[in-house]
């Protein structure tokens, strides 16, 4: 009994873990992924199972009794299993709450949104299962004299399981048969652990009750499957990565790649047309800071943050001569912008890997570095770094430009403020542009010292020519006409001290505070 309990313990804390990362997955498509999230998740769930420690503390001193255990367990897993079927109503419910929270691409009422799903949808499951490691405990607690090894032992297989219970579900289960049915793994191999356990101490006709649940959940992955993850207008494909939810949406035969809550467009695609408005076009500006810049000069490009492969389509089209080199970490975007944004480009080398450490390894120098990983709240910190910056200097040739796509703020620029200093301890020249009608802003940095008069006379020679592409002219035009005043000189981001997820967080709440969310209604 003591090596199945053992066990039970195992399985429990595998089940806890995945159940979180589970979470993460179903509020992710509602509320994103930013750290104030994962905050929520996080929290709450700590949070329940301290409630559970406790309560299976005092109701295991009453009943110390196996059967009593297994069936808390019972329902714990049962309940767990149901998560996911009851969680599209509840979570949407928790986002029109809190929708007059929300503007554009800074979603501030993701905290108390996400905080709302996650105290309906797991207080109950991860509060039962939380009970069972004192009940094992104190199961176990035949020697007071080994009291200190016993909870050690079970502490510690419990962590054993929440280790496997990490990267189980997340490398695995959630990529290969999706959240839901994840869900309901970890439930019945939970359900299944207990309806034994109930076998073995109370009898076998005590399982029969609990074998209702078992036909419930069984019904539930035959009939009640939620199909797909969401039932968006326009939508056309839906998948889940260890990354990311992706959504392909379609309207008026234009294609918009869209991950996770669905507020942001990361790619844009229509066999007709290059013209898409946005940033992406923005970034082939770049270059003519450099005086007498020809297209044809632009002969090798970096792209930290190749999604569906915009950015890449834009530029074969401008540039004639040019290779490209792009980066995107998740495999299942790369397949998805082949099959429905023609990201098929003879010139377009893509690596499935992180953007920096992708970059890092390359032996290319390119005449202009783009990073298109940025959308305020989801700001991966590796990448606003002195450190970082100088790694792209490096891959750069002598006049080449770097170009990041920054979200802010109406009125809030400290966010550029600080990426602008901190690459202007490597970059002598840096220039921000903003986009109209957006809250994106492209920062240029140049490694030679260079002044806007240069792309001035550059679109100046473009204009009187017709074999410049038109896109390169408008978004020469555009970057010219929105010029902004150099930036203030703040924090210099660093590896061992970068301040960006709370400059982030406090500039979403500031413009809450502020009344900035009302204004936009």
């Amino acid at each position: 009994m003591r090596r199945y309990l053992y066990f039970t313990v195992f399985v429990s804390g595998m089940t806890s873990l995945a159940a979180e990362f589970g979470a993460s997955r179903l509020l992710g498509n509602v509320f994103g992924t930013s750290n104030l999230v994962w905050a929520a998740i996080i929290g709450l769930i700590l949070i329940y199972l301290t409630v559970g420690y406790f309560l299976g503390g005092k109701w295991a001193d009453k009943s110390p009794d196996p059967k009593t255990m297994y069936a808390i367990l019972a329902w714990g897993a049962f309940t767990l299993g149901i998560v996911p079927y009851i969680s599209n109503p509840v979570l949407r419910l928790a986002a029109n709450a809190f929708d007059n929270l929300q503007f554009d691409n800074l979603q501030v009422g993701v905290l108390a949104g996400a905080f709302a799903g996650v105290l309906v949808l797991f207080t109950v499951p991860i509060t039962l299962i939380g009970m069972i490691s004192p009940f094992a405990i104190r199961i176990c607690m035949d020697d007071k004299s080994r009291a200190g090894n016993v909870a050690g032992t079970i502490y510690a297989i419990s962590t054993i399981g929440s280790f496997l219970g990490t990267f189980l579900p997340t490398l695995i289960l959630i990529p290969t048969i999706g959240t839901t049915r994840t869900f309901l793994v970890f439930s019945l191999a939970l359900l299944f652990v207990a309806l034994a356990g109930i076998g073995s101490s109370a009898g076998a006709k005590k399982m029969l009750p609990y074998l209702l649940m078992v036909i419930v959940l069984a019904l539930l992955a035959i009939f009640g499957g939620r199909g797909g993850i969401k039932s968006t207008t326009g939508q056309i494909f839906e998948t889940e990565s260890a990354y990311n939810y992706i959504q392909v949406l379609e309207f008026n035969g234009t294609r918009y790649l869209r991950l996770n809550e669905g507020q942001g467009v990361h790619s844009e695609y229509s066999p007709d047309t290059l013209f898409y408005g946005g940033p992406w076009q923005q970034f082939l500006a770049g270059p003519f800071f450099n005086p007498d810049r020809e297209p044809a000069d632009v002969t090798r490009i970096g792209i930290v943050g190749l999604a569906a492969g915009t950015t890449a389509r834009q530029s074969a089209a401008v540039f004639p001569n040019v290779t490209m080199d792009g980066w995107e970490i998740d495999p299942k975007i790369v397949k998805v912008g082949r099959t429905y944004f023609d990201m098929n480009l003879p010139d377009l080398n893509v690596y499935i890997q992180d953007g920096r450490l992708g970059l890092e390894q390359s032996r290319e120098k390119y005449d202009l570095i783009i990073v298109d990983a940025y959308r305020p709240p989801y700001i991966p910190p590796h990448l606003t770094t002195q450190e970082f910056f100088q790694i792209a200097a490096d891959h750069l040739n002598p006049d080449g430009v770097l170009a990041i796509n920054v979200g802010r703020a109406p009125g809030d620029r400290r966010l550029i403020d600080g990426l602008a200093t901190t690459i202007g301890t490597i970059f002598p020249s840096i220039y921000v542009m903003d986009i109209p009608d957006t809250f994106n802003s492209i920062l240029y940095a140049s490694l030679q010292p260079t002044e806007a008069a240069n792309m001035q006379a550059n679109l100046e020679r473009f204009l009187a020519r017709s074999d410049v592409h038109p896109l390169l002219v408008q978004s020469m035009m555009l970057t010219l006409a929105n010029l902004q005043p150099a930036p203030q000189q703040t924090t210099i981001f660093t590896d061992d001290l970068n301040p960006i997820e709370w400059l982030t967080n406090n500039l979403i709440l500031n413009f809450l505070l502020e009344g900035g969310a009302e204004a936009m209604q």
